[in-house]
């Protein structure tokens, strides 16, 4: 397995420094889901070689741009090789937020993708300082952020780099909608001993995007992992901050450090919230002494 893919593209609150954690604890498992895609740090770290996978995410660019780039890595590279102009940036960003149409056809068609659309949110998304990409405001003023200035112009090395991951993502099932949809028997028991890792929006994330639960979804989401947290077959990890889950006295509870991201900077918020960072394990996840 190749170790070294990632994301071409930052993801607030990436599991890249938790992955081999993770995999520690879920094995070689023949089944993986994941609720929350974004980045899909951990399943493009899996140490060994791909099963049945399902991930799914409610951004629908977001899931576009992995199923963009199973499908045609190239087409995606070729509309992302641009250089990087603040009147382009702008002017796609309201292109982007204006495909109700896309949006749509996301959330009804689990085959459905748009290399064009992939492209040009994945470009944006890179040039873009601070939140707001591809994010509608409500009072229909242009965003507030400015670009980064730069340049791309790189469309071989894009082309191999997208190439690699559609590889690796060649028989990923990409889901668009909300957490629990792939949650079912159909996708997790059915296929045997399923590891299952729930990365949320925590309580406290700002960042987090509008899911049906509102700001309960952590909520939510714990409640569905306590619920199922005893199934010998499931082997369940959720992310989330240093008490922000109670979970039974047979979970396990592991401490890892993030990078922290901007707020990392001097002595900001971001520092401090890296070394909040906790995964918990359900019973059925591997234990650490069978690694030592």
């Amino acid at each position: 397995m190749n170790e070294t893919l990632k994301a071409p593209f930052p993801w607030f609150g990436g599991k890249s420094r938790a992955a081999d954690l993770i995999w520690s604890r879920f094995g070689d498992v023949p089944n993986y889901v994941e609720p929350f895609a974004g980045s899909l740090a951990v399943l493009l770290a899996r140490p060994h070689d791909p099963r049945t996978e399902t991930v799914n995410d409610l951004d629908c660019y977001l899931a576009n741009f992995w199923r963009a780039v199973s499908a045609d890595a190239e087409a995606v590279a070729s509309f992302c090789d641009l250089p990087v102009n603040e009147a382009d940036l702008l002017a796609r960003h309201r292109w982007l937020v204006a495909q109700s149409d896309f949006r749509d056809r996301m959330k009804a068609d689990p085959e459905f993708f748009d290399a064009k659309v992939a492209g040009w949110w994945v470009w944006g998304l890179c040039s873009w300082i601070g939140s707001g990409w591809c994010r509608e405001r409500r009072d229909g003023n242009p965003p507030e952020k400015v670009p980064h200035l730069g340049d791309a112009g790189r469309v071989n090395a894009l082309t191999e780099y997208f190439g690699g991951l559609q590889d690796r993502l060649r028989r990923v099932r990409v889901a668009c909608g909300e957490w629990d949809r792939v949650l079912g028997e159909s996708v997790t028991l059915k296929h045997g001993t399923t590891a299952v890792l729930l990365d949320p929006p925590y309580s406290d994330d700002e960042h987090s995007v509008d899911y049906s639960a509102g700001g309960g979804v952590s909520n939510a989401v714990r409640a569905w992992a306590v619920e199922n947290g005893s199934n010998s077959l499931l082997r369940i990890a959720l992310c989330g901050y240093e008490g922000e889950h109670q979970m039974p006295a047979d979970w396990e509870c592991v401490p890892w450090k993030a990078r922290g991201g901007y707020g990392s900077q001097s002595n900001g918020q971001g520092r401090a919230n890296a070394k909040r960072e906790r995964v918990w394990f359900s019973p059925a996840c591997l234990k650490a002494d069978l690694f030592s």
